[in-house]
């Protein structure tokens, strides 16, 4: 036998910007980050429900490429294309989108930017992903969960056979660019909703975040715009160093941290039929695990008291019914989820818990017995606030 080996090494500059009124003609960010000595195409895919809530947006984008035509060429009017979960559960959107790019010649470099919510995002990344094996993608996130957490990452997905984020593609964006003014319109729900991400990490990467949370959440409460601002800047951050100094980007192996909380939350979404929003899902997660890890002797009870009140006095509940629903044979249909969380990397089950604030611990086994019993310490709270 005879074999030829090399390693291949790939460099990924993975940029976020931070600005305000990004498509301000004057505002230099979005141009920088795509021109160079040669004019780009770029077709522009835009979240439909954004566009009605700010419906001076699609004319200040289409302003913007006119002020920069020189070096920026806007393919077409911006594709308004629907967003939220639900927008993930068929490829019809992504087939819309890769028409477009076929129509409109994007080719690879060309520029395809999305601007909206993390479903959005994902979508829209997917099809940059493996049009033409992979065009070049620009996220303009546009709530406070996808400008701390999901579109500063390096994923891309849609759902399929009832299994959240089942077909998709690790694809870094060319740039992110983190606009607080494309907050503005937001419901409150949706400007909480990024909250529970940044006490994910703070909760597995930094204490003194998670200390900074708690001491601005009245002003988060009543989205102080200094204090949102710090978060984000923050979580996004601690994100981005995860994801290059890890050493797993590609989640090649069998554990993934940031996801701390999530198996049970990834569950609860499929079981609510996406009723229940990610956010919203990832707090009930992050208290299941928390109170787990306590029953399991990892975490101390006052730590455990501080993440649930954080959450709670944020605005979070911390149960859902759908906790309690079992399958005919009696079985909690929740636990499901965590052979779904290990067969989604394969290998074996790597689950993230809370040693201490700021310091996480991954376990190989999930004692059923002992997430049955959170489930019901979590029911006897009542999810109260």
């Amino acid at each position: 036998m005879s074999a030829i080996l090399r390693t291949i090494s790939v460099g990924w500059p993975l940029r976020v910007f931070f600005t305000e009124d990004a498509f301000a003609e004057k505002n230099l960010v979005l141009k920088n980050a795509l021109a160079d000595h040669r004019p780009r195409r770029v077709l522009v895919v835009l979240e439909d429900a954004l566009a009605q809530s700010q419906p001076a947006l699609e004319r200040h984008i289409e302003k913007y490429f006119s002020a920069h035509a020189g070096l920026l060429q806007l393919a077409r009017a911006p594709l308004f294309v629907p967003g939220g979960e639900s927008s993930k559960n068929s490829v019809t959107i992504v087939t819309d989108i890769l028409a477009q790019v076929d129509k409109h010649h994007i080719d690879r470099q060309s520029y395809l930017i999305a601007v909206g919510g993390g479903a959005l995002l994902d979508i829209a990344g997917f099809a940059a992903a493996t049009a033409h094996r992979g065009v070049r993608h620009v996220r303009i996130p546009t709530t406070t969960l996808s400008q701390a957490d999901s579109g500063v990452g390096v994923k891309n997905s849609i759902n399929a056979f009832g299994k959240k984020n089942f077909v998709g593609t690790f694809a870094p964006p060319h740039a992110v660019i983190n606009d607080f003014n494309l907050l503005s319109s937001l419901k409150p729900r949706e400007k909480r909703a990024g909250y529970v991400e940044a006490v994910k990490v703070a909760c597995i990467h930094d204490a003194d975040f998670f200390e900074a949370i708690e001491r601005d959440a009245k002003k988060l409460v009543s989205f102080d715009p200094t204090a949102m601002k710090k978060l984000i800047r923050r979580c996004a951050e601690l994100h981005l160093d995860h994801i290059a100094t890890g050493g797993d980007p590609f989640e090649t192996a069998s554990a993934r941290p940031l996801d701390f909380g999530h198996w049970a939350a990834h569950k609860l979404e499929q079981l609510s039929n996406f009723r229940i929003p990610h956010a919203e899902a990832v707090a009930v997660g992050i208290a299941l695990d928390v109170i787990y890890s306590r029953k399991l002797g990892l975490l101390d009870e006052q730590s455990c008291e501080r993440v649930l009140k954080l959450l709670a006095g944020l605005g979070f509940d911390l149960f859902a019914c759908e906790l309690l629903g079992k399958n005919a044979q009696g079985d909690f249909l929740v636990l499901a989820g965590l052979e779904e969380f290990r067969e989604h990397l394969g290998g074996e089950l790597t689950v993230t818990l809370l040693k201490k604030i700021g310091t996480g611990v991954e376990v190989h086994e999930m004692q059923p017995g002992k997430v049955i019993a959170a489930i019901h310490e979590l029911q006897e709270r009542g999810g109260k606030k």
